[in-house]
């Protein structure tokens, strides 16, 4: 399935436009639109609003406020192709109205949202300066996180190119800088990190769908395997369409990415590095046991996913990562 077969895919809320993407379990989200058409403005009303919306970088701020994601939508109509989502508190630039749409931009994002969740001049501002972090923005693969500021200090976890981490101490002149990561205080090379002021902005459906800081070979992997959800499992097969089992099914999508790998669960887990399940990333093996024993390997594909072929009776399918334990995760795309 394609990235936008994904987005078709979405369950979204019908309120209004459907805009507003909201997950199973989210909470009731009660809007309060504030902004006010130009048209129902005299020009120095409008001059003042857009002056009273500059900070933070921004000429023109916008700050999404939503229960869950906001749709940015290829153009200003309801039913465009969606481009990026907004979490709560992202700030956008907003470049011209169209109706009851804003043109923004956010992030390498460039698209239409509803001006129902977008807040806009000094409220914009004001909700800004309530939730502005200072952030941590990794800019090399594999950071290690270590539990105390010193290289001898144990590695607790490791983070990818992109991501971004709240900066929780930065001391002037220090060799590292505090970060918050699940709730811990670890620390980072201050070398490794581009340390600022900023809001959050908004995520394209490849960072939405896989994270920030994925390779495309590894989102070019996903998409690959997820064209044969729901084709048959058959023991002992290797065909994509015809059938596989879940070890046929690993080594046929990694073939087509000139990778050979061994047609048995248990060996493929011993032909990559082990890494913790904390680390994976979209194209990593995960493996599950039963007494002890691997049995089952499926695809990290994101998001707390896995894509395996699973049973004679499911075939190839998604699945949460948890459906059962994970017992070891393997690196083969050493990116």
């Amino acid at each position: 399935m394609s990235v936008d077969g994904m987005q078709q895919a979405e369950t979204e809320a019908k309120a209004d436009n459907s805009d507003v993407a909201l997950t199973a379990g989210a909470g009731v989200m009660v809007s309060s639109p504030i902004y006010v058409a130009p048209e129902d403005m005299d020009e120095q009303e409008y001059d003042e609003e857009e002056t009273a919306g500059a900070a933070y970088g921004y000429t023109n701020l916008g700050i999404a406020q939503v229960a869950d994601h906001l749709n940015v939508r290829e153009t200003a109509e309801d039913d465009s192709k969606i481009v990026g989502k907004m979490e709560n508190d992202t700030g956008c630039e907003i470049l011209g109205i169209e109706g009851d749409k804003a043109h923004i931009t956010s992030g390498s994002v460039e698209g239409y949202v509803s001006l129902d969740y977008i807040l806009t001049g000094k409220d914009a501002v004001a909700q800004a300066d309530s939730v502005v972090k200072e952030l941590a923005t990794v800019n090399a693969d594999g950071l290690k996180l270590r539990e105390a500021p010193s290289l001898d200090a144990p590695v607790y976890d490791m983070v990818a190119y992109g991501e971004e981490l709240e900066v929780l101490d930065n001391g002037s002149g220090s060799d590292w800088v505090g970060v918050d990561f699940d709730g811990n205080k670890l620390y980072v090379s201050s070398d490794y990190v581009t340390v600022d002021t900023k809001l959050k902005t908004a995520l394209n459906m490849t960072e939405f769908l896989y994270g920030a800081g994925v390779s495309d070979v590894r989102v070019e992997l996903c998409e690959y395997a997820k064209q044969f959800v729901g084709n048959p499992y058959v023991w002992g097969g290797t065909s994509l369409t015809k059938g596989a089992d879940c070890s046929g099914f690993v080594l046929s999508v990694f073939a087509k990415y000139g990778i050979s790998l061994p047609h048995s669960s248990r060996a493929q887990a011993n032909s990559g590095t082990r890494i913790k399940m904390s680390e994976a990333k979209p194209g990593d093996l995960v493996f599950y046991a039963k007494g002890g024993r691997i049995n089952h390997v499926a695809i990290y594909i994101g998001g707390g996913q896995v894509i395996s072929a699973s049973s004679p009776k499911t075939g190839i399918r998604i699945a949460s990562a948890y459906y059962r334990t994970p017992v070891a995760v393997t690196r083969i795309l050493q990116d």
